[in-house]
Order: C-alpha cells, then sequence, then structure tokens
C-alpha cells in the first residue's frame, strides 16, 4: 500500500480537487490545460509548448510504461525526448501507476518527476476537471500541499514565455559542405522537428527567438513551436516581416504559424479550452482531404484577418478554427498541428517534404 501526502487542486472559480502527491512535492501555480492523448507522457512533458501549465492528463492509467533514458546523441539532440529537460509545470492524473514495464524504460515517471522538481498530483476525477475546463476555459490553478494561500494563482501567458525556453545562443547542427542552410527561429523548439530537418539532408542554424536571421546566409527559414501567448513576440514578427520581403521558403508549425501569419497582417485570439490531443481532426483548404493530427496550443490565427496575399491551409473539423496558412505567390506556409509529432500521428510529416522540395 502507498502512502503518498495528499495534495489539494484549487482553480481560480473556487473548485477543489483533492488527491495524492507523486514526483516531487512543492506547490505549484500556473494556467490548467488538459491533453486527451493516450500515450507519450514523456514527450509531453518534455515540450516546450507546455511551460507554465498544470497539465491535466485524460487516459486514466498514466506511468504504467515509466519513462525511457535521458540520454542524448553527440549534437545535444535527446535520444527519446523532445527537448533538454521537462517544460510542464505540474501533471495531473487519475490513476498512477506505480509499478511500470517496457522495454524501453529506464526508470518511473516519478523518480523523473522528482529529479526534475516537478510535481505530479493523482487520485482526482480528470473527467470532471476536464468537463469544467471546457465549460468555462483554460483557467489559472494551483497545486497546493498544507494551506491554500501558500502560493498566489499566477497567469503565465502575462509574461513572454517563448523568451524563457528559446535558446541563449546560436547553434549549428549538421554543417557539411553543399548542404541547403536552414535558419531556426527557436520559439521553444522540439527536438523531432531538428531531427526532421536533419533528416532531410540540411545544416540546421538554430536562432533565439528574437535573433535577426536576416543577416545569415540561409536558404530557407522554419519558425518552431512555442508556448504563451504570441503577442509578446513582437521582436520574432518583425524580423519574420522582414524576411516576407524577400522569396526565401518559410515554414512554421504551431506558434510558428501564428507568427508566420501575424507577420503577414493577420490577428491572433485566445481559444476558449485549446487543443491539445493526439486526435484533431484536420482538412486540407479547398479539398475533402482529412489528417488526423496531434496538436498542443490555446491560441489561433482570426482567418478573417488574413491578407489579400494569404489563405487558410488547413481548418479544424470540429471548430472550423485556423489550421495554418499559406501565401497565394511566394513559397511561405505553415501548419498550428504538429506533423513530426512523438508519439503520432505522423502522416502530415508531407510538410517537411514540401519545405524540402521549395528550398531544393
Amino acid at each position: 500500500m502507498q502512502n503518498e501526502r495528499t495534495a489539494t487542486l484549487i482553480l481560480d472559480d473556487g473548485s477543489v480537487f483533492r488527491g495524492f502527491c507523486f514526483g516531487y512535492e512543492k506547490p505549484i501555480a500556473g494556467e490548467v490545460v488538459f491533453n486527451t492523448a493516450m500515450t507519450g507522457y514523456p514527450e509531453s512533458l518534455t515540450d516546450p509548448s507546455y511551460a507554465g501549465q498544470l497539465m491535466v492528463l485524460t487516459f486514466p492509467l498514466i506511468g504504467n510504461y515509466g519513462v525511457p533514458s535521458r540520454t542524448f546523441q553527440s549534437n545535444g539532440i535527446s535520444t527519446c525526448m523532445e527537448s533538454e529537460k521537462i517544460h510542464a509545470d505540474a501533471i495531473i492524473i487519475g490513476d498512477y501507476s506505480h509499478d511500470y514495464s517496457h522495454w524501453n524504460a529506464a526508470g518511473s515517471l516519478s523518480d523523473w518527476l522528482h529529479d526534475e522538481q516537478i510535481p505530479g498530483l493523482y487520485g482526482v476525477d480528470t473527467r470532471a476537471i476536464t468537463k469544467l475546463l471546457r465549460e468555462k476555459g483554460s483557467m489559472k490553478g494551483k497545486i497546493v500541499l498544507d494551506n491554500p494561500d501558500e502560493i498566489d494563482f499566477y497567469d503565465p501567458n502575462a509574461i513572454n514565455q517563448v523568451a524563457r525556453v528559446s535558446c541563449k545562443e546560436v547553434i549549428t547542427y549538421g554543417e557539411e559542405a553543399g548542404r541547403k542552410r536552414v535558419a531556426l527561429l527557436d520559439c521553444g523548439v522540439k527536438h523531432n522537428i531538428i531531427r526532421c530537418l536533419l533528416k532531410r539532408q540540411f545544416t540546421v542554424i538554430r536562432v533565439p527567438w528574437d535573433y535577426d536571421f536576416n543577416a545569415l546566409d540561409y536558404d530557407g527559414l522554419f519558425i518552431s513551436n512555442g508556448p504563451g501567448d504570441p503577442d509578446t513576440c513582437d521582436a520574432a514578427v518583425q524580423h519574420i516581416r522582414k524576411a516576407l520581403n524577400g522569396d526565401k521558403p518559410i515554414c512554421g508549425i504551431c506558434m510558428g504559424n501564428q507568427l508566420l501569419a501575424k507577420a503577414g497582417g493577420a490577428s491572433i485570439y485566445k481559444l476558449k479550452y485549446g487543443h491539445r490531443s493526439h486526435n484533431q481532426p484536420v482538412r486540407m483548404a479547398g479539398s475533402n482531404q482529412c489528417f488526423i493530427t496531434s496538436q498542443n496550443h490555446g491560441y489561433a490565427v482570426d482567418n478573417d484577418t488574413l491578407g489579400s496575399d494569404w489563405e487558410p491551409l488547413f481548418l479544424n473539423m470540429n471548430d472550423g478554427t485556423n489550421e495554418g496558412v499559406r501565401h497565394k505567390s511566394k513559397p511561405f506556409f505553415s501548419s498550428q498541428f504538429h506533423p513530426e509529432a512523438c508519439s503520432g500521428p505522423t502522416d502530415t510529416e508531407f510538410i517537411f517534404d514540401r519545405f524540402a522540395a521549395e528550398i531544393h
């Protein structure tokens, strides 16, 4: 019989959910969001797009396959994870599996959380929390141990989360003679984006979110995913807007879709509760071709504000929101979903091939 310490999730509407600690024991506050994916908690936890968020997983049993090794390739790219560390501020689940079993497991989820000082809460009704968030929208929340007032509510979208998770200096991967060069604007890039670009034989020049990449010698621009409110990233928008005056191919993913659209003159708005799952249906605009996609975002592009030179590339089949944009005459395009997502689906990875074709 396990004997964990009790803890409580409090939402800013006054709702209270009592459960048990696992991982690291400390109070924490942030934005409470839900993810309906059935697998992939190691990848989600290490996705920088979750910075500042308390992640509720709706799948009832978590931890049963443990976590893979925290090893890195010689170029610094994680072997199994999506970044160098956990970026979600906490994880909230229904039932935690104290025993794990998987051929690739190198340890338990709880031990990993403890090592990185990330709190976990289990034994709460995640279905009730999710229904509440769907009704009222994403909310501020906090996990407390002893006293409801031991930490204040905190809105992570009020600060520039991209600046927190972006690299601090220029990093180059796969530098070889004859390779085309891609400038990667790091707004909180997942390592699988870098893997996908390297797999297509590019030299990748990863730059901080506010770096003026226009001064670089590059053949294409890639704008990554990232956390928080895109309206806090004006420096990046200004640099992208300058690149739009040229003809070098540009591709964006998730936050990259929003920043590209903003650079083109569109507006962004906050979704009620966001899209965070592996099963979002998306249709390519102007066709009946549909895809099941992985997503993780709380903001969306307003299709009605796209300029005359731009048009939607993909649309969400659930709520009709924008899932990508493209320029009508230049090789600029993006997707709101993650074509390279681990643990899938990956049938939209052709977006990387399309970007590569525009360069070569």
